[in-house]
């Protein structure tokens, strides 16, 4: 693993576009894949101004989406699909029939979806950067604690935690789906690279177990120890469990001469 410290939540994202950015202006037809949630919301600001400034074309990009609730249509406001639109989507150049999310409707068999879904990502040409979050209990997607390590797109159901921490983007008498279509950890694991976003106090333990335990599904993001090129962003406060933290220091910057002469990626 990278690791990289930042003072605060807003350097997080700007370094994440950045690697956003280079993926897509070097390669002609750049796989992205996006995470939802509040952390990358940043992350897609950046990215929108970039496009509004002429930095950044998503003509030829396509996108695979980690997760969605299932048996949401994505007219619904708590859908995924509208949450992609209304951060990214609708703000930029891309074709929206080249963005992919894992749905499956009511009456549709989540395990064909799944497949289905781990065929369109084959047939791309497979995500070159996978963008994540990570859940206060590890998780990555919605692959909650015990999920294989090697599972791929699937229905998973979701813990009280990952309920309990999502249910502010819920009204009081809103259903909230307990079920939902994730991409598999072995899934998240074939991407050429994953980016990890991490800000704020109540992500430290979980980054702590990420990076220094043991490999273990109770910390579902752990598998991320087993990535060739996984690139963890944190502000101060999630790395604040961390040991060693001089050390990444150290090694950020022996990297920060090698990106500036040779780019971020060693194969585009």
């Amino acid at each position: 693993m990278q690791i990289i410290i930042f003072d605060d939540a807003q350097q997080v994202a700007s370094n994440a576009a950045e690697w956003v950015a280079e993926l897509i202006n070097k390669k002609t037809n750049p796989v992205l894949g996006l995470a939802t949630g509040s952390t990358p919301i940043s992350l897609y600001k950046q990215l929108v101004t970039k496009y509004q400034t002429g930095q950044l074309s998503f003509k030829n990009t396509s996108c695979f989406n980690l997760d969605e609730y299932l048996g949401i249509d994505e007219g619904n406001p708590q859908s995924y699909r509208h949450f992609m639109n209304d951060n990214l989507f609708n703000h930029v150049d891309i074709d929206k029939g080249n963005t992919f999310l894992p749905t499956c409707a009511q009456g549709q068999n989540p395990r064909e979806q799944g497949l289905a879904y781990e065929e369109k990502i084959k047939y791309s040409g497979g995500i070159d950067l996978q963008i994540l979050g990570i859940g206060a209990n590890g998780h990555i997607g919605f692959n909650e604690p015990t999920s294989s390590l090697a599972s791929r797109t699937r229905i998973k159901t979701l813990t009280q935690q990952t309920l309990s921490d999502n249910s502010r983007l819920f009204d009081k008498d809103e259903f909230q789906p307990t079920l939902a279509m994730t991409m598999g950890i072995g899934t998240i694991l074939d991407a050429r690279y994953v980016l990890l976003m991490a800000t704020g106090k109540s992500k430290a333990k979980a980054v702590q177990d990420m990076v220094t335990g043991p490999l273990s599904s109770m910390c579902p993001a752990s598998a991320l120890q087993m990535h060739e090129n996984a690139i963890i962003l944190l502000d101060k406060a999630a790395a604040s469990q961390l040991e060693d933290q001089n050390y990444y220091q150290w090694a950020n910057v022996q990297n920060l001469k090698i990106n500036q002469e040779f780019g971020l990626y060693h194969n585009y």
